[in-house]
């Protein structure tokens, strides 16, 4: 498979001043996100049908590969900003998708664990993170409601969850150090975006906060080959 990497045209350097703009007024005040987000070209994380402006609408989601999305602008700079990220902390993402958050967060310098369950979207996302040269992207094929066996015992300072559980993934949360931060919706009908701030072990200890209606492609147990 090779990587079609499309050249950033000035239109496209545009409409992302203009969509971080936005951001800024939808109440996005981490810094290091905007910065990201204007930096990094959304068009390279879909295909080449879709190189038109609703690339950078912050309100618009998109279709990828195996009935998947790339989350609205808004959602993956408010979900990233709950991540209150300092630079090399680790993140665990469940559901690495086109991508595109993923290469957010490396831009942000974190390490990335992130992990897909459909195959072909798995191999396409990782040889394009490859190819950008996102070093501190490792990409694992598989569910995620217990981490990858890749990374058996490993500790995470963030896990971010982009698709819609059924309830809190315990075995995500055992994976979470403590003192870390999960953000994640949950729900099956309705879904509501959480940050849960894990301060002990046991479930009494973790803080949640509910950060109102969210809507994701739901979280699914097993590899889609």
């Amino acid at each position: 498979m090779s990587v079609l990497i499309l050249p950033d045209q000035p239109k496209y350097v545009a409409w992302r001043h203009r969509m971080v703009a936005q951001l800024k007024q939808r109440g996005i005040t981490d810094k290091k996100v905007l910065d990201a987000m204007d930096k990094l070209p959304r068009h390279w994380f879909v295909g080449e049908t879709l190189l038109d402006h609703i690339l950078y609408d912050v309100d618009q989601a998109l279709t990828i590969d195996c009935g998947q999305t790339i989350s609205k602008p808004y959602t993956v700079a408010w979900q990233t900003q709950l991540l209150e990220l300092k630079p090399m902390m680790t993140v665990f993402e469940v559901g690495t998708g086109s991508g595109y958050q993923t290469a957010i967060l490396c831009e942000m310098k974190a390490r990335v664990y992130t992990v897909e369950r459909h195959a072909p979207l798995f191999r396409k996302t990782k040889e394009l993170l490859a190819a950008l040269r996102y070093t501190q992207a490792h990409c694992f094929l598989g569910d995620s409601f217990n981490g990858v066996p890749e990374m058996k015992d490993f500790m995470y300072d963030r896990v971010l969850v982009t698709c819609g559980a059924p309830e809190v993934p315990e075995g995500l949360m055992k994976l979470l150090k403590v003192g870390g931060i999960m953000v994640i919706p949950v729900g099956n009908e309705e879904q509501r975006m959480l940050r849960i701030f894990k301060e002990g072990e046991s479930p009494a200890q973790w803080r949640i906060e509910d950060l109102g209606d969210a809507k994701f492609v739901p979280m699914l147990e097993g590899r889609n080959f």
